[in-house]
């Protein structure tokens, strides 16, 4: 992962949105003709971040939960004074169809500003079926209307909703959104959040089987606040990703490897938490794991669009070297998508999908933090 296939003095030969030719700038520049020139003098060019978990499409913010984690409470104890994932419910399913987009629209700029070209984007924040449905639409028109790519998953198993008991409400994701979803081809994925207090092991084993069947993928909120074996139960239900994982110990990680499953981490949530317990990524990768890397972004524990942000994060708080968060951010990323045939990487067949940043050695991007080196992003071979 720390090895980065560096072309110094590089170039790109780009057709009709994709990446012909890559190699020394004045063999690329022979092989031109008449092509338009963009001259990136001497800054870094990287593919454009591929961010594999965020919560893109929610109303509102979550402000006066951040002020009371900043007087001390918790997340469990927000979550059941009214605050946490079900504060933010409610404003989306006030907000119209037209809010909603607009605000998705906004964040989708937010992450090409930070060189972000593809996100996975998560519904979870209107747990009934006809909320659920509209979130996924909105992740749709995003990739639609924006030039920002979004792979949809179903995340109706978020949280409990307050007029629904626990069981009931897993029958009405069964049963009832499961299929609608897939029937309407709205998500590639369906993910769970599998923790005390939202869904447990059987329950999340239910709804995951049952989207396994009607031809999702899976991915889960694994391990995030206890170490409930959430993990394992990814590992044997041939989960694409388990996300999360600050709890997850040895035997999740050697569980995760035996099936071939993505660790995706999410350091900017432990840090927006206040917590200091950050996954255990080094003895991942040593066991071989495909560790991924992205935002987590939502307006609750991850109020950020930054992938850079997530690199310092990376590199200061779980140890990784800016080679691996790289790589984390970029290609392995891409595969835990379905897309490592496409992007992810510059190399010839691949859409050109790109960001310019304004130094001269990648390690800068984790280096400086606090602010953008964004210089330009590209997608498709246009510049956004």
């Amino acid at each position: 992962m720390s090895e980065l296939a560096i072309v110094r003095d590089g170039g790109m030969l780009i057709r009709d949105g994709k990446i012909e030719k890559v190699g020394p700038s004045d063999e690329i520049e022979k092989q031109a003709g008449d092509a338009q020139v963009v001259d990136a003098k001497g800054r870094v060019v990287l593919p454009g971040f591929v961010d594999a978990h965020t919560h893109l499409v929610f109303a509102g913010n979550r402000l006066d939960d951040f002020e009371r984690r900043a007087r001390g409470e918790t997340y469990e104890r927000i979550a059941a004074a009214g605050g946490g994932i079900w504060s933010t419910v409610e404003k989306t399913r006030a907000a119209s169809d037209v809010d909603l987009f607009e605000q998705a629209k906004k964040h989708a700029q937010w992450f090409l500003k930070c060189g972000t070209t593809t996100v996975e984007a998560k519904s979870g924040y209107g747990l009934t079926v006809n909320d659920e449905l509209e979130i996924l639409r909105t992740i749709q028109r995003v990739t639609q209307e924006t030039p920002l790519e979004c792979v949809p998953t179903f995340l109706g198993a978020h949280a409990i909703p307050r007029e629904h008991q626990t069981p009931e409400y897993v029958d009405l994701i069964v049963n009832e959104m499961l299929p609608r979803v897939a029937e309407d081809k709205l998500a590639e994925f369906c993910d769970v959040f599998c923790e005390r207090g939202y869904f447990d092991l059987e329950q999340s084993r239910k709804v995951l089987t049952a989207a396994k069947k009607l031809g999702l993928k899976l991915r889960m909120h694994a391990d995030q606040l206890t170490n409930s074996g959430a993990a394992k139960l990814a590992a044997e239900l041939g989960a694409t990703t388990a996300d999360h994982l600050e709890k997850t110990g040895e035997r999740g990680i050697a569980a995760m490897k035996s099936a071939n499953v993505q660790p995706v981490l999410l350091p900017g949530s432990v840090y927006a938490l206040g917590s200091t317990f950050y996954p255990r990524a080094r003895e991942m990768m040593e066991a071989g794991l495909a560790v991924v890397l992205a935002t987590d972004f939502n307006p609750g524990s991850a109020p950020t669009p930054s992938m850079p942000m997530v690199l310092s994060l990376a590199c200061t708080q779980m140890k990784m070297s800016s080679g691996e968060t790289i790589t984390a951010s970029t290609i392995n990323a891409a595969h835990s998508l379905g897309r490592g045939d496409k992007i992810g990487s510059l190399e010839a067949g691949k859409l050109a999908n790109f960001a310019i940043f304004d130094c001269e050695d990648y390690r800068e991007l984790a280096y400086w933090f606090g602010f953008s080196q964004t210089h330009s992003v590209y997608v498709r071979g246009e510049r956004v």
